[in-house]
């Protein structure tokens, strides 16, 4: 059980920040900031993050500093999401986790070239929202439960984590529900993702889709997207990524088409069979 959470006193930064976040998910314990002593590393009920030059888990040791300079960019974040067994995930769904690493481990010129932008880029990047959590977090020793940074910081965790163990418990159940359709329509082959109705009917039936397009490695391949309707007994249909050969708006007259967007991004359907449906996504491509 951990009894407190222990990092580095002076500045403050994003990793060890949003380490700290995640950690007051699990356990919401106080958190102090200050130089650890042997006796902090070596109990395992003192969560040490981002200090101490160790990264044991077992001891509840998260540190990277003494990586070597040439190792994969690393921080405190990525530590205890390993720990939790959430880091591949993160890194699979959180676009911003890299950068982070290598902003803690590079610094902005090197961030700056490894993105391949100009090193202003980065400080374009920076918000009041940064600036300020990590210099009220900065300007404390402690942060107790029901202090509004603390309070914050936990939601923050809480936040991260549903979403990250949500989303996968998503995509494991769209793995075991979805089907590839491959949709012929004169010499060019459509590639749909379907998703069946289920019941119960997830609250967001096309939630999870994109990623799990990606993680199967069809994002080079597939054009449309097709699932339950929440408002309806029929399907939505969406183009996958903006593809620019499916424009649904070709097929807003068809009498079982009661919405086509303007755009041609998505339309809704009370058709249920499969053969029409694909018949809806082969006119929709051209």
């Amino acid at each position: 059980m951990t009894e407190f959470i222990l990092t580095h006193p002076g500045s403050a930064h994003k990793d060890e920040f949003l380490a700290c976040c995640v950690l007051i998910s699990q356990n919401p314990v106080w958190i102090q900031r200050r130089e650890p002593e042997k006796a902090d590393l070596d109990n395992p009920a003192v969560c040490v993050v981002d200090v101490g030059d160790d990264d044991d888990p077992s001891k509840s040791n998260f540190d990277h500093h003494q990586f070597p300079r040439e190792a994969i960019p690393t921080c405190s974040l990525s530590l205890v999401l390993k720990h939790l067994a959430l880091y591949d995930d993160a890194r699979a769904f959180c676009g911003w986790l890299e950068p982070a690493e290598w902003f803690d481990c590079r610094g902005a010129n090197g961030t700056a070239r490894w993105l391949g932008v100009e090193r202003d880029i980065i400080g374009k990047l920076s918000s009041p929202i940064d600036i300020t959590l990590l210099r009220r977090f900065a300007a404390k020793t402690l942060h107790t439960p029901g202090e509004p940074l603390w309070e914050v910081m936990k939601m923050i965790g809480d936040d991260l984590v549903e979403y990250l163990k949500s989303l996968r418990e998503r995509l494991d159940f769209i793995g075991a529900n979805a089907e590839t359709w491959t949709i012929e329509n004169g010499s060019s082959t459509i590639q749909a993702i379907f998703l069946p109705r289920t019941e119960p009917l997830p609250e967001e039936p096309s939630m999870g889709l994109t990623r799990f397009i990606e993680e199967q490695g069809l994002a080079q391949t597939a054009h449309a997207m097709i699932y339950p309707d929440r408002r309806g007994d029929g399907y939505g249909l969406s183009r996958y990524n903006d593809h620019p050969k499916i424009d649904f708006t070709r097929i807003k007259d068809e009498s079982d088409v009661h919405f086509a967007h303007a755009a041609g991004f998505v339309a809704k359907s009370s058709a249920k069979s499969p053969d029409r449906l694909k018949e809806l996504v082969a006119k929709s491509f051209g």
